[in-house]
């Protein structure tokens, strides 16, 4: 494990910075962005300022530079007579810079996210992962379910 790189909540100002992670993870994967870079990033900025209560940012930062990021996404639940406040989370948005890949950030991350979710009492958390993610998530407990299941409403 590398104890140079710090992995916490991300800090007022590193907004930016996440914004162009994104924006990296994006082109890596081969995709033309319909915005710029400056809009997005302003763009970004904005949507995580408004939505700092639902979607939690944890950071993977090497000196003075961010190289990961990982979201959890708190859905709150309907109340239950067993428990009132109910919530569960999503990870999201996982991401480690290619210079920094296979040295186990990605899985330190994770485990961020997940005792973060703890934290909160979240009563699962779901992840919708790419392929070469698949095998670090069962690593941390994630398995398939048979009845979480998904519908595309614009397939309809």
């Amino acid at each position: 494990m590398d104890d140079s790189v710090e992995i916490r909540p991300a800090r007022q100002g590193e907004s930016a910075d996440v914004a162009e992670l994104r924006w990296r993870w994006v082109r890596e994967n081969g995709a033309a962005p319909t915005l710029t870079r400056e809009v997005f990033v302003s763009r970004f900025v904005r949507w995580a300022r408004e939505n700092e209560h639902t979607h939690r940012c944890l950071v993977a930062v090497r000196g003075p530079r961010v190289v990961g990021m990982a979201w959890l996404a708190t859905v709150p639940r309907v109340p239950s007579p067993l428990a009132v406040e109910r919530a569960s989370g999503d990870v999201q948005c996982v991401y480690v810079v290619p210079e920094e890949r296979d040295g186990g950030l990605g899985g330190r991350l994770v485990e961020a996210v997940l005792d973060l979710a703890r934290e909160q009492g979240h009563e699962r958390v779901t992840v919708h992962s790419s392929d070469r993610a698949v095998a670090g998530y069962r690593r941390w407990g994630f398995d398939a379910s048979p009845r979480l299941l998904q519908a595309e409403p614009g397939a309809r």
